[in-house]
């Protein structure tokens, strides 16, 4: 039974950066307010010929494609008064690479919450521990800080490699090789922006990992309060 625990609390700890680094990747490809702010840093509009209101619109279009069940993506935006199909085959067939990673990180956030929801619920009012899960928050808030620290680090030192790494690991095909000349999907969504999206989702993965590591530290010093004898306290 103690080894079964013990896994269980392992898993939870290990669990939790996936958790985090996930609910912040999700957040990004939902925002639209990020996708606005590349186009506007990277002077998108004037790259493309398109206006910024269609280019808010192609944002738009590319969250419901992410989140939708429809293939293959058909956006079309206004671009010199005409109607304009925004990607080709290439890019068609790379967005959906794209997808399908984004919905198999969802599969993980959902199973990463479903387990640290239940490991919760069972050390609060199973266990009645709740001393241990304060500490176990507080590791997990310390190994997902250690996580992106070593992950930034390299994406900041080199980020060309850091990206093609990714792009290696992550796809199976070399669709994700484009032309920023004459392909649309680099031309709204140029390296900057890729790394301005990283540092994105690690400051918002290290602003939650911290601010878990700090709760899970007071819980358990509060609970170490409470063990202590009146009179001891009295005496420190």
């Amino acid at each position: 039974m103690k080894t079964i625990t013990r896994i269980a609390q392992f898993l939870f700890i290990l669990c939790l950066p996936f958790l985090l680094l996930m609910a912040s990747i999700s957040g990004a490809v939902n925002c639209a307010r990020l996708y606005q702010y590349g186009f506007e840093k990277y002077n998108v509009s004037q790259t493309t010929g398109i206006e910024s209101a269609e280019l808010k619109k192609a944002a738009r279009g590319l969250i419901h494609y992410f989140n939708s069940g429809e293939e293959p993506i058909n956006l079309t935006v206004m671009k010199d008064g005409k109607p304009f199909t925004l990607f080709n085959q290439r890019e068609i067939v790379h967005l959906k690479d794209v997808k399908d990673l984004i919905h198999f990180g969802y599969r993980v956030l959902l199973g990463t919450f479903l387990y640290a929801l239940a490991y919760v619920l069972y050390s609060l009012f199973w266990r009645r521990d709740k001393r241990r899960l304060a500490q176990w928050l507080m590791w997990g808030g310390g190994l997902t800080i250690a996580i992106i620290l070593a992950l930034g680090l390299t994406a900041v030192l080199n980020f060309d490699q850091f990206f093609l790494q990714f792009h290696l690991l992550s796809f199976a095909n070399d669709f994700w090789m484009l032309d920023p000349s004459r392909d649309y999907l680099i031309m709204l969504f140029p390296q900057g922006f890729w790394y301005d999206a990283t540092l994105f989702i690690a400051l918002g993965t290290l602003a939650v990992a911290v601010m878990m590591g700090v709760t899970g530290y007071f819980l358990c010093a509060a609970q170490d309060r409470r063990t202590i004898p009146p009179a001891a306290q009295s005496r420190r």
